[in-house]
């Protein structure tokens, strides 16, 4: 039997739902169309500049400057209020919204350097409302293949990336006499004053002002968030360091619906489909400056991600949390003075591995001394999330004090940026972890002459060597190691090589007579960046005079006619084998705590 419910209580919940739709579309807010928007129209602004409170600020339209990029446009306004009048357009400002009448026709995102009044361009809300409408799907594209010549060492791979990272940067220097983005402050904590500057002078070129910050609580992430959405008006941010190092960018809320959010403007790397961390920074205050007037913030904690960064604007969504990677830094500079850094870094193909890059570099040197010779000995574990699969590096770095920070540093970043954007499998990070012990002084060491128990043996018989070596400061060390001697045929000649990284690669070099070749898989890429030649090792290989081939990074001696046949047909190999007439029967190494130089050939004979 059916509950009859009173008349009166029904025709209170009908009342309820009526409000309830009232108030939902009162939260809508209402947008002009840029056809509508004429010079002389007045009306406000709201932007954050002390705390977390939102202040309005004046704006008088005076016109709209069309095409002022391909099928794009700019509303050109003054603004007017909360100290603009001295400070100019504050950075920071990026995605203030502004209001006429009571819609929204868009946010604040473009000035003039060394300007005399605040005049500012505002972008369209049409074009940042399409932002928040751009499906999220991941960024695809055809991966370059990763090419490793036969000579790379770490050191070297180190070197070529930073060097592609140095071209990448390179950008247009801004103008005082163009409209240009607001540049957005980036809120660096964590670091020293010398450690700093570096970091500064890598966000310089972007667009980012880089100014130094506290972090306002960076560690705490708001799972389940006490404010379920931001307001239009408040500060947000990006950030693209978190943990011990804070690196966050801070602008200003245009539109929310909902939990959707759009900010910014502008860009902030123009990356397309992103995951950035979200947070909600609070402004300490406005630092005024002739150039460009800034606000300086704290970063405050993770609320969000943003999943769009295009040339109108950022959209994501609060309460969704970005997949950020940690990177784990042990770093020992004696028995007792050891420092643990845990940070998060974004993930990103093209920023992950900058990100590194900047961070690694700049934490190590803000712990080393400013002059002299240094040496760092690492570790480090660079795992995937997919397949079980790690690469595995170690090494020594010696130098001036800036060298070896900047070797490791790179060599890390290369790693990472060929693990993200190899041409197999679509794979990303799951975890970075970098062990480090610096010692203030060098360390290297030079061959000085090898010896051998015997230069006749048996086959499969055990020689003994004696690797003589001398340090910078004449200390004289000696390693032993035992080889055994290749079944070959009696009165077969063969040598043993004993050498640094680059004597093994000049021989690989006239062996296999190619400069460079591409991993034929993702196992492969893995397997030749952990296999990569170092500094600190002493390496030892035995040839002989065996016909094989070389094929696609790899030696195959020994083979039998029809299988060698088979692979050098232009049918069977997509790449062109090399025919070699000696081949590798074995090669051994022994880790040092110096960095070695020298070579040696030894001829040794199989006794009749």
């Amino acid at each position: 039997m059916p509950i009859m419910m009173p008349a009166n209580r029904r025709a209170g919940l009908i009342a309820l739902a009526l409000v309830a739709a009232v108030l939902t579309a009162e939260a809508a807010t209402i947008t002009m169309p840029l056809s509508q928007v004429k010079p002389g129209m007045k009306g406000r602004g709201r932007s954050v500049f002390q705390g977390r409170t939102i202040e309005d600020f004046e704006v008088e339209i005076l016109g709209v400057i069309e095409n002022s990029s391909p099928k794009r446009s700019i509303i050109l306004a003054r603004l007017k209020g909360r100290g603009l009048e001295s400070t100019g357009v504050i950075a920071g400002m990026s995605g203030s919204p502004v209001y006429i009448d009571g819609k929204l026709i868009g946010a604040v995102a473009s000035g003039f350097s060394f300007s005399k009044e605040a005049i500012a361009g505002i972008t369209p809300i049409e074009e940042m409302l399409a932002v928040g409408k751009t499906p999220e799907e991941p960024r695809t594209g055809a991966a370059a293949p990763v090419i490793i010549r036969d000579d790379t060492s770490q050191e070297s791979l180190s070197g070529a990336y930073l060097k592609t990272l140095a071209t990448g940067a390179a950008g247009a220097e801004r103008s005082g006499l163009a409209f240009a983005p607001l540049e957005l402050p980036l809120v660096v904590s964590g670091l020293s004053a010398a450690a700093f500057e570096k970091a500064r002078s890598f966000f310089s070129r972007p667009g980012f002002l880089a100014v130094r910050g506290g972090s306002g609580g960076q560690l705490r992430t708001l799972e389940s968030p006490a404010e379920p959405s931001l307001r239009e008006g408040d500060a947000v941010g990006v950030q693209l360091v978190g943990g011990d190092l804070d690196i966050s960018a801070v602008g200003t809320v245009t539109y929310v619906d909902g939990p959707k959010v759009l900010a910014f403007g502008h860009p902030v790397y123009n990356l397309g489909n992103v995951d950035y961390a979200m947070t909600r920074p609070a402004v300490i205050t406005v630092m005024p400056s002739l150039e460009s007037s800034f606000k300086l913030a704290s970063a405050g904690p993770v609320i969000g991600r943003f999943n769009q960064d295009r040339t109108a604007g950022a959209g994501g969504d609060v309460g969704v949390l970005p997949r950020l990677i940690p990177l784990n830094i042990s770093f020992q500079t004696g028995p007792a003075a050891k420092k643990d850094f845990k940070l998060k870094l974004i993930t990103d193909k093209f920023l992950t591995p900058a990100l590194i890059n900047m961070a690694v570099s700049s934490l190590v040197t803000g712990e080393l001394r400013s002059y002299g010779d240094v040496s760092l000995d690492f570790n480090a574990d660079v795992f995937l999330d997919k397949g079980g699969l790690s690469v595995h590096l170690e090494d020594l770095f010696s130098g001036s004090y800036d060298q070896p920070p900047v070797s490791l540093s790179g060599l890390l970043a290369a790693v990472v940026h060929f693990l993200m954007n190899n041409e197999f499998r679509d794979v990303g990070i799951f975890r970075v972890d970098l062990s480090v012990r610096a010692l203030e002084e060098s360390r290297q060491a030079v061959l000085e002459r090898v010896l051998l128990d015997k230069y006749e043996v048996s086959p499969g018989e055990a020689i003994q060597l004696k690797v003589f070596y001398r340090s910078q400061n004449e200390e004289g060390l000696m390693q032993e190691v035992t080889v055994q001697a290749p079944a070959l045929p009696a009165g077969t000649e063969f040598q043993i090589l004993v050498g640094d990284a680059a004597s093994i690669q000049q021989v690989e070099r006239a062996q296999y007579r190619i400069q460079e070749y591409v991993p034929r898989s993702l196992d492969q890429l893995v397997r030749l960046l952990s296999s990569l030649r170092k500094n600190n090792r002493i390496y030892f290989r035995i040839m002989a005079p065996k016909p094989g081939l070389f094929l696609k990074g790899e030696e195959m001696p020994n083979l039998p006619p029809t299988l060698k046949t088979m692979f050098a047909s232009p049918r069977a190999s997509a790449a062109n084998p090399t025919e070699i007439t000696r081949s590798t029967l074995s090669e051994y190494q022994i880790a040092i705590p110096y960095i070695f130089k020298g070579g040696a050939s030894i001829p040794v004979r199989i006794r009749k």
